[in-house]
């Protein structure tokens, strides 16, 4: 098997597998909602009377979108308002591409790696491209030529702009104690155990770093209670002049920046493919991995569902003034921590 072919292949599943998780996680949204408010949730579309717990839903949305008109409003500029979704959603989908899912194989007396994209600066490389997306919203909001788009993309930039500021402090205290910004490298470290028993897991040896990155991470993708760039109660959104497919691009983007968050959190805070007491896994690590990403958004999706919206300068409040400042703590306390441990 070529090298070139098997980094394309181990690329092609792993965006197939985020696009698919992200339409599979509109499903969970409405039954686990549904679940949470003690209703029945979505159940009405079916196919020659089966209804699959309603999944057919997520097939009736996608055609619903394909099948919508494409409009552009009329003082809209019509190329960057195509442009806007492919930005958002495809910086985004290369994130995917850069998680370490597993370990190494061996096929053929040769060892193939589970990342499909293996990056000495993997974190990096993932903070960066989800930091472009924030062109694409405030691309949206000023190419639709509406003040309450711009408005909406304005937000969602102040915001964005907050807290990759944050995620970024917050990892630099995990990403010091591992000794490496590579995902798989990070990963490998956490095998290890502390006190003969307990896996070296970057939620144990950096607890706070954990709750302050799903925290943060939760509002990059701009889901409630950080929903602020797109609030129905107050302002319309960045894509309030978006139908049909591109609309559906910019709701996907929200779930695929979800599905990178719980990635991120699983490689540098559960382990990775890691399992305690099995040193290796082969492919059923990237079982493993996706078992702690699920396990991840689950969570997501009920602090989704929990929580009320912040205003908008109490969600600038806790980024600048609480997560910041918590994050560069952290960083100090683990830089000495790790000083003291090599004198």
């Amino acid at each position: 098997m070529s090298g070139v072919f098997w980094s394309l292949l181990k690329v092609a599943l792993a965006l197939g597998y985020g696009v698919n998780l992200a339409a599979f996680l509109t499903w969970v949204e409405r039954k686990q909602s549904a679940v949470i408010q003690d209703r029945i949730g979505a159940n009405r579309a079916d196919i020659f009377g089966f209804r699959a717990l309603g999944l057919f839903h997520t097939m009736a949305d996608a055609l619903k979108m394909l099948t919508k008109e494409d409009f552009v409003p009329p003082q809209g500029v019509k190329l960057w308002h195509d442009l806007a979704p492919m930005v958002s959603l495809g910086f985004s989908l290369l994130c995917l591409a850069a998680l370490p899912y597993g370990d190494h194989i061996t096929v053929s007396g040769r060892h193939l790696s589970l990342q499909p994209l293996p990056l000495s600066a993997g974190a990096l490389f993932v903070l960066a491209m989800l930091s472009v997306g924030v062109h694409g919203i405030v691309m949206a909001g000023w190419s639709s030529g509406s003040a309450y788009a711009l408005l909406g993309g304005l937000r969602g930039a102040a915001q964005m702009i907050s807290y990759e500021v944050a995620a970024l402090s917050i990892l630099a205290g995990p990403l010091f104690l591992y000794g490496t910004l590579d995902l798989a490298e990070a990963v490998r470290w956490q095998a290890r155990t502390l006190f003969g028993f307990l896996p070296a897991w970057g939620i144990f040896v950096q607890p706070l770093a954990f709750l302050l990155f799903l925290t943060a991470g939760a509002a990059e993708t701009k889901r409630a209670p950080f929903d602020l760039p797109e609030g129905e109660a107050e302002i319309v959104g960045y894509f309030v002049e978006y139908s049909g497919m591109k609309f559906g691009m910019f709701m996907m983007n929200d779930f695929i920046e979800s599905v990178v968050l719980a990635g991120l959190a699983t490689a540098l805070f559960l382990g990775g493919w890691h399992f305690p007491g099995i040193d290796t896994l082969g492919l059923l690590g990237v079982a493993v991995f996706v078992a702690k990403m699920l396990l991840v958004l689950f969570l997501l999706m009920q602090i989704r569902w929990t929580l009320p919206r912040f205003r908008f300068d109490q969600l600038l409040n806790l980024g600048w003034k609480n997560l910041l400042p918590l994050s560069l703590l952290n960083f100090i306390a683990t830089v000495w921590v790790v000083y003291w441990m090599r004198a």
